[in-house]
């Protein structure tokens, strides 16, 4: 993809399609979600996290999510399923959701994201943040994070924090143009999602970029199961 190509809906859809292929190979709970009439819909993803960063699934087993432990504690044994049942309470557990939207006004995805307690309590943006692993505790200091607000969802109705769109083309730019430069493949909701992703407690395994790199199809050239599916229910 160059880097002045139209990032037309389709093409969203296409590469939200391969992302979560992969997703499905590894498990990383990432979903498609059309809309009421069909006309459109979002990439998601919903997981569940110990307050201390561990993260659990809807059943409270470990899950393949990156999570914020320091080193040291990474390295410890998992909990059991029944030590997580145990020790985790109502008031300890995160529920996270990232959802994954076309922006038609900007022509580029846009990253709404949300966190609660499982009582229905939510995270203000800052109690986000305060799981963010500290390497990148610096950046949120720096744009583009500093365009973060609180929107209505545009599909749901509900309200959710939003990466504002206005500045994405501007740091995704360069990273299209290198990949051009050194003739790689990329999928942009891979790279763009890898650098905003983890600002807001949300990081990508590195065999996301590796399936990126090795799926040379033609975006034009290919009909995604999303927009299959999209024609069926019409």
């Amino acid at each position: 993809m160059e880097e002045n190509e139209f990032f037309g809906e389709k093409t969203f859809q296409h590469y939200c399609a391969e992302f979560i292929k992969h997703s499905q190979k590894i498990g990383d709970g990432w979903e498609w979600r059309a809309s009421k009439d069909c006309s459109d819909g979002y990439m998601c993803k919903t997981h569940f996290q110990v307050k201390n960063g561990t993260a659990v699934s809807h059943q409270g087993t470990s899950d393949h999510v990156q999570t914020f432990l320091p080193v040291e504690e990474a390295l410890d044994p998992p909990l059991d399923d029944l030590e997580v049942n145990e020790t985790t309470t109502a008031a300890e557990v995160i529920k996270y959701e990232y959802h994954v939207l076309y922006s038609c006004s900007y022509q580029v995805p846009v990253l709404y994201f949300r966190a609660s307690f499982l009582d229905g309590r939510p995270l203000a943006l800052k109690d986000i943040w305060e799981g963010v692993h500290e390497c990148y505790k610096m950046r949120l200091l720096q744009g583009p994070w500093d365009t973060i607000t609180q929107q209505e969802h545009p599909i749901l109705g509900q309200p959710f924090f939003v990466l504002h769109p206005c500045k994405t083309s501007e740091f995704m730019t360069p990273v299209l143009k290198n990949s051009q430069k050194i003739n790689r493949n990329v999928n942009y909701i891979t790279s763009w999602l890898s650098m905003v992703g983890p600002a807001v407690g949300l990081n990508l395994p590195l065999s996301y970029a590796t399936a990126a790199s090795q799926d040379e199809g033609n975006v034009d050239g290919q009909d995604s199961s999303i927009e299959r599916k999209s024609l069926e229910e019409h």
